[in-house]
């Protein structure tokens, strides 16, 4: 007699959900759901590879409800499940189609079957946006198009900080990012101005830390900034620009105890630290407007650094920055 397979139900992979939580072992689910050990096994393993990943209930089964209604459909993502598993978990978290495209190419050079164009994950997905796993995706796309504020004129402001350096006078060479070492700083101001934290972006590698703060006074913000850049090799800190801030008011101290240049952009002209806004933009996906900061851990802010720091970028021809600072270190250490 030919053995009926039952498909998982959404209640079930609640229960899924609630048991990994609770740090439960597959086997253990499988026997209080009456279930296979290899069913729990294949459910679970298609979305926690790694200890950081997090199995959802909603998002396996909506992939679930999915790919069952298109298993007959004829196009490459529905064809090879391993190409739609990679490319889903991508999206899930974060990752454009465009960077997805790349670091296929990066990973799987010689297989055509693990091989995509950008347009054609954008086109499957909205394809069948009508269901509910590619209406959760268009959500997690990225924006494309930003509206800019109009441009203020910066020429008549008087600065509040003493003996600021004007990113008119940064060495030229800063700005073409032929080295590594130069960085942009900035503080996410929380809800209700009451709480903030720091980032820093290395400008060549694109290399993020994400820095806790108790309070947005001066000391605090170059104390805490100073406290991670020593543990950097020299080579690496080499300068920092900032904004108009007056939580960089004590930019002489950071500079007597780093080393670092610290050069101060125009008022209200935010591009000229656009590595910094854009990587700003994207915690702002995990950390919302709105958000109080004093109610997130050192924890959380870390796994949202280690996501961005292991995000392949088309600018860095879809390398990590991670990878790409490791290669910066592994050539200085080369030429000594």
């Amino acid at each position: 007699m030919k053995k009926i397979y039952k498909r998982l139900s959404y209640k079930e992979r609640i229960v899924i959900e609630t048991l990994l939580k609770e740090g439960k072992t597959k086997n253990y689910i499988a026997k209080q759901l009456n279930r296979n050990r290899t069913t729990i096994t294949r459910e679970v393993n298609l979305w926690v590879i790694k200890p950081t990943d997090v199995y959802k209930a909603d998002l396996a089964h909506s992939y679930a409800v999915d790919a069952n209604k298109h298993k007959h459909c004829s196009d490459k993502i529905n064809d090879y499940p391993m190409l739609k598993i990679f490319i889903f978990r991508n999206l899930l978290l974060g990752t454009s189609p465009e960077l997805i495209a790349g670091r296929l190419k990066i990973l799987y050079p010689n297989d055509p079957i693990m091989s995509i164009s950008h347009e054609s994950i954008y086109t499957y997905i909205y394809r069948h946006r009508q269901t509910k796993l590619a209406q959760k995706l268009i959500k997690l796309l990225p924006y494309h198009h930003h509206k800019r504020r109009e441009k203020r004129k910066f020429g008549t402001k008087k600065t509040r900080i003493k003996n600021q350096v004007s990113i008119d006078d940064r060495p030229k060479h800063i700005e073409l990012r032929l080295e590594v070492g130069h960085w942009e700083g900035d503080l996410m101001i929380g809800v209700g101005q009451k709480s903030a934290i720091g980032t820093i972006v290395e400008r060549k590698t694109r290399y993020t830390f994400i820095v806790k703060l108790e309070n947005r006074k001066s000391e605090t913000v170059t104390h805490q900034f100073a406290k991670i850049l020593n543990t950097l090799p020299k080579f690496i800190t080499k300068s920092m620009t900032y904004d108009n801030g007056m939580e960089m008011t004590n930019h002489q101290w950071l500079t007597e105890n780093t080393g670092m240049d610290v050069f101060f952009a125009h008022p209200y002209s935010s591009w000229e630290r656009g590595t910094n806004e854009n990587t700003n933009g994207l915690i702002r996906r995990f950390l919302p407007k709105g958000t109080d900061f004093n109610n997130v851990t050192e924890e959380q802010l870390k796994a949202i650094e280690n996501n961005l720091n292991n995000r392949p970028k088309k600018v860095l021809g879809y390398k990590t920055p991670n990878e790409q600072m490791l290669q910066e270190i592994n050539k200085h250490k080369g030429c000594l």
